[in-house]
This record gives structure tokens, C-alpha cells and sequence, in this order.
């Protein structure tokens, strides 16, 4: 499995919505480099979703069908940022 490099990963943080830009930035930036390889992959395939599915689950008014990813979105959302 290949990763995307963190350069490639911050440019796909950069969202159509301020409320996912603000969620993700600091997230990439304080705790991507921690996160195990599979943990990265899920959330680089986290960053191919559309910003409307993301905002629903990040939000809470939707669950994300895929578990991992679901798991994922717990992660971002409790992980305290700088």
C-alpha cells in the first residue's frame, strides 16, 4: 500500500466547505504523522467522500455506512486540536 505523501494529504484537506477545512487542517497538521498506515488510508479514502457526506457525518446527522471510516470520523472529531 502506498500512502499519499503529507503534502498530498494537506491539499486534500483544502475543502469546498470552511466547517470541513477547520476540522481537517489541524487534524492533519497535529495528529496524521501518529496515525498507523491503515488508519491513514482510511482516512485519505475519508477525503475522497463528497463534502455533503462528509458535513452529515461529521455533524452527527448522518452515520458513515463504511465502519471504518465511521470510526474515523470519531477520531478526527475527538482528537483536541492545537
Amino acid at each position: 500500500m502506498e500512502l499519499m505523501n503529507i503534502a498530498r494529504v494537506r491539499w486534500a484537506c483544502r475543502r469546498g466547505m470552511l466547517e470541513l477545512d477547520v476540522l481537517f487542517q489541524p487534524f492533519v497538521d497535529a495528529h496524521y504523522e501518529a496515525l498507523s498506515d491503515i488508519d491513514k488510508q482510511t482516512f485519505i479514502d475519508l477525503l475522497a467522500c463528497e463534502d455533503p457526506e462528509l458535513f452529515a457525518w461529521f455533524m452527527g446527522h448522518e452515520v458513515c455506512p463504511n465502519n471504518a471510516m465511521a470510526e474515523m470520523v470519531i477520531t478526527v472529531r475527538g482528537r483536541p486540536q492545537p
